[in-house]
C-alpha cells in the first residue's frame, strides 16, 4: 500500500546492538541502553479511507508524535520501561528506553486535514479518511 522509507542505518544499529550484547553478557552489569525498535503495523482500506494499527506496548500516548509533512506521516516516539524487583539485602531494576520512528507515503486521494488517531491498550490506530470526490456536473452544449 505505502512504501516504507528505507533506513540504511537500521541494519548498522542492528547489527551493534547485537555485538554488544555478545560482548557485555560476560560483565555483571550491563549498561542501559538506548536503541531504536520498530513497531509491527497493520494497514487496510476501505471506500472510506485508510486504517493504520501501530503495536506500541510500553509507550505512553504523551510519548508518541505523529505528524504529516509534504504527503509523508511521520509516526515516532518514545518507548521507557523499568522493572525493579526488591527482596531482602537485593535490589534489581531493569531499564529498556528505545526510540522508533516509521514513515509512510501517503496517496494522493488521503484528506490531511482530517486524519484521526487514537491510543489505546497499546496500539495507536491511525484513520486518514479519502477526500471526498466532487459530484459531477453536467456542462450545456451551446
Amino acid at each position: 500500500m505505502w512504501p516504507m522509507v528505507f533506513d540504511p542505518f537500521r541494519e548498522l544499529q542492528d547489527i551493534e546492538r547485537r555485538i554488544g550484547a555478545v560482548l557485555s553478557a560476560n560483565k555483571p552489569t550491563a549498561p542501559v541502553k538506548v536503541e531504536s525498535f520498530t513497531p509491527a503495523v497493520n494497514e487496510r482500506v476501505d471506500e472510506k479511507g485508510y486504517y493504520l494499527e501501530i503495536d506500541l506496548p510500553g509507550v505512553k500516548k504523551e510519548d508518541i508524535d505523529i505528524s504529516v509533512n509534504d504527503g509523508v506521516l511521520v509516526i515516532s516516539g518514545e518507548r521507557k520501561l523499568e522493572k525493579k524487583e526488591e527482596k531482602p539485602n537485593y535490589t534489581r531494576i531493569e531499564s529498556f528506553f528505545g526510540r522508533f520512528e516509521r514513515a509512510f507515503k501517503l496517496p494522493a486521494d488521503a484528506d490531511l486535514d482530517n486524519i484521526e488517531a487514537k491510543y489505546e491498550d497499546g496500539v495507536l490506530k491511525v484513520f486518514i479518511p479519502k477526500k471526498q470526490k466532487p459530484a459531477g456536473k453536467k456542462i450545456e452544449v451551446k
